[in-house]
């Protein structure tokens, strides 16, 4: 079994919500149904609202164990104390945000329905490549589709590139394929339209993380919906890399 650079299960984002303390009540419910990631997307706040909502984020996600990510502004997740940051296409080279960055900040990006752009993200150091949509999204109805089938493609690639970084940081010798076999690698992420009870369908087709926004904040039952969407990912899969985010 593969070690991830980035938490396998459910990955929540936030809502569009300008009421903080929903928020955090929210995210409270879903870490206790097993959420092990959040993402702050906050594409139509302020700066102050998004700052704002980091700043109380940050340590409550320490509190409860989850992976605190700051979609498009990696920055930010620096003045904040996140554990990484979320990049689209337009939001700058994730080359140069590594490089400024450092190798601590977990950095994710947006690979859409393209492996060649996934390629390239991981060339540039990304600890996790997501693909979306691969259902009908509410939150963003005119995004790209991603066939599921994308999605055991990408682990593929994401294997092959951990065991090639890795042979080519050690010299070549009887105990190399036994040490590349558990390199760290990038986790796959799916995105888009996914709901508690198309999880387990996703998990199937290869995804090691589903980012949730409607059908989980928006579930009459928040920490049930967590469950349901954390089910599908073996505990033992979880555990896995989870000293690396600790």
């Amino acid at each position: 079994m593969s070690t991830l650079r980035f938490p396998s299960g459910l990955y929540g984002v936030t809502p569009e919500w300008d009421d903080t303390d929903r928020l955090l009540d929210a995210v409270r419910a879903a870490a206790a149904g097993g959420m092990r990631a959040l993402q702050l997307r906050r594409k139509n706040a302020t700066v102050e609202q998004r700052s704002a909502q980091a700043r109380a984020l940050a340590p409550l996600c320490r509190e409860l164990g989850v992976v605190f990510l700051i979609n498009d502004h990696w920055r930010l997740a620096l003045e904040v104390g996140a554990d990484g940051a979320h990049l689209g296409r337009d939001d700058g080279d994730l080359a140069q945000a590594r490089a400024d960055a450092g190798p601590n900040l977990i950095l994710g990006a947006s690979c859409y329905n393209e492996l060649d752009r996934a390629r390239q993200l991981l060339d540039a150091g990304a600890d996790y490549i997501a693909f979306g949509a691969v259902f009908s999204s509410p939150t963003k109805p005119q995004a790209v589709q991603a066939p599921l089938s994308l999605l055991a493609q990408a682990r593929e690639l994401a294997i092959r590139h951990a065991a090639d970084r890795g042979a080519a940081a050690q010299p070549v010798n009887a105990t190399t394929a036994s040490s590349t076999a558990t390199m760290a690698r990038a986790a796959v992420v799916a995105i888009g339209g996914i709901t508690p009870a198309l999880a387990p369908q996703v998990a199937q087709a290869g995804a090691d993380s589903i980012a949730v926004i409607t059908g989980l904040f928006e579930a009459p039952d928040i920490k049930a919906a967590a469950q349901a969407c954390a089910a599908p990912f073996p505990s033992s899969c979880r555990d896995a890399d989870a000293s690396l985010f600790s």
